[in-house]
């Protein structure tokens, strides 16, 4: 099954201050939003798994999985804005 990379990865910042997770395709995305996404979980969290997971059967656009994702990074409060990336790269 194709992983469905995103266009621009998304990054996002779990567990600690500084510990940036690099998101760059749909099955990484899914991943992590089965396993580590933190416990405060939203409506947005539970659109954002399910359209991931549509996404990997071929039923919605990968551009929707990424659009998920960070609507619900933003819930969450995890979202990584580029401005915030040491130098604009992850480490």
């Amino acid at each position: 099954m194709d992983n469905k990379p995103f266009e621009t990865p998304v990054v996002v910042e779990l567990g600690h201050v500084g510990k940036y997770r690099h998101i760059s395709n749909t099955r990484e995305a899914a991943e992590c939003l089965m396993t580590v996404w933190p416990l405060n979980l939203g409506r947005r969290h539970r659109e954002a798994l399910d359209t991931c997971l549509k996404v990997l059967e071929g039923y919605r656009s990968t551009a929707d999985a990424r659009r998920a994702l960070i609507e619900a990074a933003k819930e969450s409060e995890v979202l990584v804005p580029d401005d915030r990336l040491p130098d604009g790269k992850l480490h």
